[in-house]
């Protein structure tokens, strides 16, 4: 669809100098967003995050070039929303069925600070019928930082809601070897590399030369990713979040992904915040658990 092909119910939603919506790669709807200090992309498949740059900065986030825009297919790189289990599931999609389903937009609007803020819906899914009746809200928030909110609320009469959630981030690097990690000391974690093997992190600083795949647990603490190649300090802080999940495929791993370029482990790393394994979320009947993440960056 070309750019006048966008529904009217879209469109309705566009904010002159701000806020446009126009077709994506794949011919998906996205939403572009311009504010005072740089520029953010947004898919409605996935309430996908696919882009965040500061103006004169390198990019905030990493998205794939062999990244697939098609129905049904998870995007590879930006901010995947994981809702409402994390990981693979037999037969259903890996990281469950928000990150491939259509989310409607619902509301855009100008903040006084310069910057934009978009409210998306998880609307009803056959996938989400299995589970205790729920609402999904996400909230983007667009500044000289990029705000992240996932509010799920359980509507349902009298049934607990037990989920797993997560901001599965992928961040942009220079040459990932020279990247350090800090804030996860001392955190306990499980090592998917290693078969889940349960490990305490001891490194004051997390060096990656090796595929990296680890789960860790009971922390809310905010994280640093120390940038030398590109000298830059990205900052994650969180609220409503458990977990902190770190990965890097390294090379085999990037070779066996279809999605994925060959030689693009070295130029990203996820630092994911959450609720996963033990940490996982039940929430009673009219509770709402709200999942907060706010990336920032500044050189150094």
């Amino acid at each position: 669809m070309a750019t006048t092909d966008i529904p009217e119910q879209l469109k309705k939603f566009e904010v002159p100098g701000r806020v446009t919506v126009l077709e994506g790669n794949g011919e998906m709807p996205k939403i572009e967003v311009r504010t005072d200090w740089g520029t953010a992309e947004i898919y409605l498949h996935g309430a996908h995050v696919t882009e965040f740059q500061k103006r004169g900065e390198p990019p905030l986030l990493f998205t794939s070039q062999f990244s697939r825009f098609e129905a049904g297919q998870g995007i590879r790189g930006g901010v995947p929303v994981i809702f409402p289990w994390f990981g693979a599931r037999e037969g259903e999609a890996a990281h469950g069925f928000a990150r491939v389903s259509d989310w409607e937009l619902h509301e855009t609007s100008a903040v006084p600070e310069g910057g934009v803020t978009l409210r998306f819906r998880l609307p009803e899914t056959p996938e989400s019928a299995t589970w205790p009746a729920f609402t999904a809200n996400y909230v983007v928030t667009v500044t000289d930082r990029l705000t992240l909110e996932l509010i799920i609320t359980n509507i349902s009469a009298g049934q607990p809601f037990s989920f797993e959630n997560c901001l599965h981030t992928y961040f942009h690097v220079g040459d990932v070897r020279t990247v350090s990690i800090t804030g996860l000391k001392g955190a306990a974690y499980l090592d998917k590399v290693e078969n889940f093997a349960s490990k305490t992190e001891a490194a004051d600083a997390i060096q990656i030369s090796s595929e990296v795949d680890r789960v860790y647990l009971d922390t809310t603490a905010a994280v640093e990713i120390l940038d030398s190649a590109l000298k830059r300090k990205i900052r994650v802080e969180k609220r409503g979040s458990a977990s902190t999940v770190v990965w890097n495929p390294w090379i085999a791993k990037a070779q066996q992904m279809p999605d994925f370029g060959n030689e693009e482990y070295q130029q990203m790393v996820c630092v994911e915040s959450g609720n996963v394994s033990k940490n996982k979320i039940v929430l009673p009947p009219g509770k709402s658990a709200v999942l907060k993440v706010v990336l920032s960056s500044e050189k150094i």
